[in-house]
C-alpha cells in the first residue's frame, strides 16, 4: 500500500524547512515528509560564503535541531522523478511512490558551472563544498572565479584568513551588473587596496590540475596557478520537476501572492519561485535567504489552509569586508540611478528608477531601514533630486 502525507515538501533547504514551520502554526498534527537529494538536514547557505569562515559555528547552521520537534518525516539522499498531480502523487528514482495532499516544490538551484565542468573547481552552494573547501583552506592562493554575489562574498572571507586571493571574471568590476558603474568600480578599488587580485575583463580557457595545484589559462594568454579554485557563477532554477508536471514555468515556477502554483495543490518556495511584487506590477525570482524563508513559511501556513497574502518585495543581503548592503526591489545596472552619499561609497542610498517610478533601492551601509526602502518602491517622482530623503541615512 502507497504512504501517503497530508504535506510532501520536495526540496531540503531553508524553504522546506521553513514551510515546516508555516505548516505547524496552522496545523500541530498533519503528516508531513520531506524528500532531499542531499545527506543532510535543511541548513542555511548564506553562512556558507560569509559567517563560517569568520567564526561562527557549524552547528548553528541547522534550520531545526530534531525533525520529530516538528513532526517531520525525513528522507534523505533521495531523488523525486516525478510529480503526479492528477494522482496526487510522487515517484521516486527506485519506483516508490508517496501520496499527498499538498505539495511544495522548493528544489533550489544548480550552480552554473565553467564550460567542461573542469576538475579542480569548487563551487560553494552546498555543505558538502564548504567542507571540501575548508579542507583546501590550509593552502595560500585561491582563485574565485566570478564577480558576483558569491564569488565577491568568498573572495573577501578567504582574504580575511590572510589568503592570497584573485578573482577573475570578464565584467570590467565586481558586481557590476548590479551596481551603478561608479559604486561597482569603487568596490574594486577597495578589494584590490584590500589585498585581492582582480582579473576583470578574463574568461577562463583551461583549467588544469598537476602536482596538488591548479592552473587556469585565461583569455589574455596569461597563467594563473594556485591552490584552488572557487567559482561562484551563479545558479539555474531547478524547474524540471515543475516543467514535467504540467507546471506554469517562466524563469522559475509561476506563484500567486499566496506561494500557489498553477496546480492549487501545489505551492513553491525559495530560489525556484517566481513571486509576484505588487508594488512594482510585476514578478520576480529572488536567490536570497530572506525570500526563501518568508515566503517557504507563508507557502506552508497557505498549504495549512491559513489564506495569508505576501504583499511586499524580499529583502536580499550581502556582506563583502566591512562594507555591506540590504537591498529590495529590481537592481539592475542598466536601470537609471539616483545616489544620494553621506559618506560617498561607503554609506549612502541608490535608487533604481525607471519612468520616473522608483523600482530598486540599495541602502549601502545604511541600517534598519528596509521597510521604508520597501515603502519606496513604485513610488512617482518629478526629478530625481526629489528622491533625497525618502530613506533616511541615519
Amino acid at each position: 500500500m502507497m504512504q501517503a502525507f497530508r504535506y510532501i515538501l520536495v526540496g531540503g533547504g531553508m524553504a522546506a524547512a521553513a514551510a515546516a514551520e508555516g505548516i505547524r502554526q496552522h496545523d500541530p498534527q498533519g503528516t508531513i515528509g520531506l524528500f532531499s537529494q542531499d545527506r543532510y538536514p535543511p541548513y542555511s547557505r548564506p553562512p556558507l560564503s560569509k559567517g563560517l569562515w569568520r567564526g561562527k559555528r557549524l552547528e548553528t547552521i541547522w534550520r531545526y535541531k530534531d525533525p520529530a520537534e516538528l513532526g517531520i518525516t525525513e528522507h534523505l539522499t533521495e531523488t523525486v522523478a516525478a510529480i503526479e498531480p492528477s494522482a496526487h502523487r510522487i515517484r521516486l528514482a527506485d519506483g516508490r511512490s508517496f501520496g499527498y495532499d499538498r505539495l511544495l516544490l522548493a528544489t533550489g538551484g544548480e550552480p552554473r558551472r565553467l564550460p567542461g565542468d573542469p576538475a579542480g573547481v569548487h563551487y560553494l552552494r552546498s555543505l558538502d563544498n564548504y567542507l571540501a573547501l575548508f579542507r583546501l583552506a590550509r593552502g595560500e592562493r585561491f582563485a574565485v572565479v566570478g564577480g558576483g554575489f558569491i564569488g565577491a562574498e568568498i573572495a573577501a572571507a578567504l582574504r580575511d584568513q590572510d589568503k592570497e586571493v584573485h578573482m577573475v571574471f570578464p565584467e570590467a568590476a565586481i558586481l557590476e551588473r548590479l551596481l551603478p558603474e561608479d559604486l561597482a568600480q569603487a568596490v574594486t578599488g577597495y578589494y584590490r587596496d584590500k589585498g585581492v587580485g582582480v582579473a576583470s575583463g578574463l574568461g577562463v580557457r583551461a583549467v588544469r590540475q598537476a602536482d596538488g595545484q591548479v592552473s587556469l589559462s585565461l583569455s589574455d594568454g596569461s597563467e594563473l596557478t594556485v591552490d584552488a579554485v572557487v567559482a561562484g557563477l551563479g545558479v539555474q532554477p531547478r524547474t524540471e520537476l515543475a516543467e514535467a508536471a504540467g507546471l506554469y514555468v517562466q524563469d522559475g515556477v509561476v506563484v500567486d501572492r499566496f506561494g500557489r502554483t498553477s496546480d492549487k495543490d501545489i505551492y513553491a518556495a525559495g530560489d525556484i519561485a517566481r513571486i509576484p511584487v505588487p508594488a512594482l506590477s510585476t514578478s520576480l525570482r529572488v536567490e536570497h535567504e530572506d525570500n526563501a524563508v518568508r515566503r517557504g513559511r507563508l507557502a506552508g501556513a497557505n498549504m495549512a489552509g491559513a489564506g495569508e497574502e505576501a504583499l511586499d518585495a524580499p529583502l536580499f543581503y550581502s556582506d563583502l569586508f566591512d562594507l555591506g548592503f540590504e537591498a529590495v526591489g529590481i537592481l539592475d545596472s542598466k536601470l537609471e540611478t539616483f545616489a544620494e552619499w553621506a559618506e560617498p561609497y561607503r554609506r549612502g542610498v541608490v535608487y533604481y528608477h525607471q519612468d520616473r517610478q522608483v523600482r530598486g533601492v540599495l541602502n549601502w551601509n545604511v541600517w534598519d531601514q528596509v521597510p521604508t526602502a520597501r515603502a519606496a518602491l513604485g513610488t512617482a517622482f518629478a526629478r530625481p533630486e526629489d528622491l533625497k530623503g525618502r530613506v533616511p541615512l541615519g
